[in-house]
């Protein structure tokens, strides 16, 4: 015989509460977790992205196990929601102590006679099996000794913690549908607003979701039809509105991955944290973010610069559109620090390669490359800014057959000076300077101011000079970086660092980093500077009134790639480097873009926002410069070469004629500026037995007057040039002047196939 059903649920009642009055002292000596320290170690699923001062620039999708959002405060979630989540989860949640005996008799009763009941767990009790592993629901539901743990540890939380605290808590850490956990991740996922902002309709969706995360839509609805009755009796609700409604916003995914105006930049910090192990840099760094323990990572970032260069270029290749461009990027680096001031990856919407990071990925210079040529052969003193070359065709030989260098025009200009040949930016000449100065010597020059060659100077030949060799727009910018400031190359960063606040660290940094690597001549970089800053200079190609030009001190370069697959314009100010790149990120040519065109635009644009309220002055000259006057000599028509002018020399460089010589060559006049053009210094020469040795002749090539050549220390040829039958050994090749006085040497080493193989068995 049944005993009655009152006598049994008192007794289940009685031992049940037997139980957890044992098991609470073994749970109040554990000690219970804090609302702070939950509070605390929240997580986002994203990683905020803050610019220097802390202004979010993007949100990256760092969890992609879940959907998570920021912490909440109970303050900022709207009545309605709250409402409705008491409403349909815990209708007694502000009058019980964490256990509601009144919804566990009815359970308990409501099992007996099988009658559907809503459930006795509370919104504490479920709050303490979201904090505690060991008391996270399973698949399979909770086990008998699960339920006692849960029913304890509500009871303790209860005593620890304002109701206030509970619930918001409990509205940042309950699931709700698929991976989206937390009511912030819920309400911009479903609804696209923050929970500031859910109405009832809204509110009721989300509170049957927590019932019934993953059910389906037709399910929910009714269930927030249910939730709505609850909330406002009496009143008639719309349930068929109520299922379209709730069908269309389970459905919505409106919280993007990610965010923001610098997705490129904000995936490179992550990495750069990430490559170097300092998970210590992420930190919470602005009021909101610290308020709602977003995680974030502070950039070098200038979030009102960003956001102009962002729309700037964009604008600028909407423009562009009618002439198959549809790709950019652009970077500004602090010239002092190497701080990246602003990195935009992509044009964004306008790309069918958005994701596509142009600042990092290898594309061709084109003649942005000269800069650096002409630098090195400055500082090489095989040059001077008044040296003349002849700008006209050549031919030169080369181990794959004949290289015909050719100007973006197709015309020739005769014998010009380096600084009009490099601020018009004249072929020919550059690859004669690359013939004096060699494409190795310059491959190693390159790579010394952070350009990534993949092969080898003699792999890319003289073609080098025109830009043949792939780089990336920040490699290149901040080797114009490394000529801003005097020849210094040094690393940049996108990552903020910590900065000592003392006076005297933040003028040493502005001044310079000590630690940057000295990589070329400082005088040859100033001069290089003030040639690409000269607007006469460069009227042959760019005419008078050029884009290029500023009211303010700026030196600046263009260039067009192959095929015009790339444009670019990088130059710099007195305190930024600015680099630009337009194309695109197929490989497709751009229809009838030039150098002022293209990117030159959009770097002029950004010079001026960068200096609208900040001056740039020209560099001041450093030590062993002289400033002399030079005239230049007549050409074929009787006229002089070029206008009279004050030009710049590395002491001892100097001399007040450049005229040509006989022969028409454009030279220096004097034997002072005799120079070996041919071969470089640490040529080697490897003899081929299969080839005659009288076809394996080395031609020496020199500039200046009444010369003659010498052979480890004795006469060889006289003449600038010469053809020297080459045998096995290490030689030094000195050129002669007619008092006798060695004016320029240079060290070889030809190996023969027996030296060779005697090399290789020691």
């Amino acid at each position: 015989m049944h005993p009655p059903p009152f006598a049994i649920s008192r007794r289940c009642l009685a031992a049940t509460l037997t139980v957890i009055l044992c098991a609470q002292p073994v749970l109040a000596s554990a000690g219970i977790v804090s609302f702070d320290e939950v509070k605390r170690e929240f997580r986002s699923s994203d990683t905020a992205v803050l610019d220097r001062n802390g202004e979010l620039l993007q949100r990256v999708r760092t969890d992609a196990t879940v959907r998570r959002g920021q912490w909440i405060a109970l303050a900022d979630v709207s009545p309605a929601l709250r409402m409705a989540m008491v409403m349909s989860e815990d209708r007694r949640f502000y009058e019980h102590s964490g256990i509601d005996w009144r919804a566990v008799s009815s359970a308990a009763w409501g099992n007996l006679w099988n009658t559907r009941t809503r459930g006795a767990s509370t919104i504490t009790m479920q709050l303490s099996g979201l904090l505690d592993e060991d008391l996270r629901r399973a698949n399979s539901g909770r086990t008998f000794t699960q339920k006692i743990g849960q029913t304890v540890a509500a009871t303790q939380l209860e005593r620890s913690w304002r109701k206030d605290q509970i619930l918001e808590a409990y509205l940042n850490t309950v699931p709700f549908r698929g991976e989206i956990v937390g009511i912030d991740a819920l309400s911009r996922t479903l609804f696209g607003k923050a929970p500031n902002g859910l109405d009832a309709r809204e509110a009721s969706v989300a509170a049957a979701l927590v019932r019934a995360p993953n059910a389906k839509p037709a399910l929910v609805a009714q269930r927030a039809c249910e939730v709505m009755r609850a909330m406002e009796p009496g009143q008639k609700i719309d349930c068929d509105a109520l299922d379209m409604f709730t069908s269309a916003a389970v459905q919505r995914r409106a919280f993007d991955a990610n965010e923001g105006i610098a997705p490129h930049a904000a995936r490179r910090a992550l990495r750069e944290l990430r490559d170097a192990g300092e998970a210590a840099a992420l930190s919470t760094t602005s009021a909101r973010q610290a308020a709602n323990k977003e995680t974030a990572v502070r950039t070098t970032l200038r979030a009102p610069l960003q956001r102009f260069a962002l729309g700037t270029l964009q604008r600028h290749l909407k423009e562009l559109r009618g002439r198959h461009v549809e790709d950019g990027a652009l970077v500004v680096l602090d010239n002092a620090s190497g701080e990246v001031l602003a990195w935009v990856g992509s044009s964004g919407p306008l790309s069918q390669a958005a994701e596509v990071d142009a600042v990092i990925a290898l594309r061709q210079p084109g003649s942005t490359l000269k800069p650096l040529l002409y630098a090195q052969a400055i500082a090489e003193r095989r040059l001077t800014a008044a040296s003349l070359i002849d700008d006209s065709s050549a031919q030169i030989n080369t181990a794959s057959g004949l290289y015909i260098p050719q100007n973006y025009d197709r015309q020739f200009k005769g014998p010009v000076s380096a600084r009009t040949a490099l601020a018009a930016s004249l072929n020919v000449p550059a690859v004669r300077t690359l013939v004096m100065v060699s494409p190795e010597s310059f491959a190693r020059q390159l790579r010394a101011v952070g350009l990534p060659l993949r092969e080898s100077g003699d792999y890319y030949g003289y073609s080098l000079a025109l830009g043949s060799a792939e780089v990336s727009l920040l490699s290149l910018t901040n080797a114009y970086r490394m000529l801003a400031n005097g020849g210094r190359y040094g690393p940049t960063t996108l990552s903020a660092r910590p900065v000592a606040p003392a006076p005297a660290s933040a003028a040493k940094a502005r001044a310079g980093d000590d630690s940057a690597a000295l990589v070329l001549d400082p005088r040859a970089a100033f001069i290089v500077g003030d040639i690409l800053s000269d607007a006469n200079a460069r009227t042959r190609t760019f005419g008078l009134d050029s884009i290029l030009s500023t009211r303010f001190w700026t030196a600046v370069k263009t260039g067009t790639s192959k095929d015009m697959r790339d444009n670019w314009a990088i130059g710099w100010s007195q305190r930024y480097t600015v680099g630009v790149w337009v194309g695109n990120a197929s490989g497709a040519s751009m229809w009838d873009v030039s150098g002022t065109s293209g990117a030159a635009p959009v770097w002029a644009e950004v010079m001026r926002f960068l200096h609208a309220r900040e001056p740039s002055r020209a560099p001041k000259p450093p030590a062993g410069l002289v400033e002399a006057h030079v005239t230049f000599g007549s050409g074929a028509d009787g006229n002089s070469l070029e206008a009279a002018r004050s030009e710049w020399f590395l002491q001892g460089t100097e001399q007040p004629l450049f005229a040509l010589d006989s022969g028409g060559a454009g030279t220096s006049s004097e034997a002072a500026a005799a120079r070996i053009t041919a071969p470089a210094d640490g040529t080697i020469i490897a003899l081929d037995p299969d080839i005659p040795p009288l076809h394996q002749r080395v031609r020496f090539e020199s500039e200046g007057r009444g010369v003659q050549w010498r052979i480890d220390g004795k006469h060889f040829a006289r003449g600038n040039s010469a053809q020297w039958l080459p045998w096995p050994g290490r030689h030094v090749i000195e050129l002669v002047d007619a008092t006798g006085k060695v004016v320029d040497q240079r060290k070889l080493e030809v190996r023969g196939a027996g030296v060779i193989a005697k090399s290789a068995r020691r």
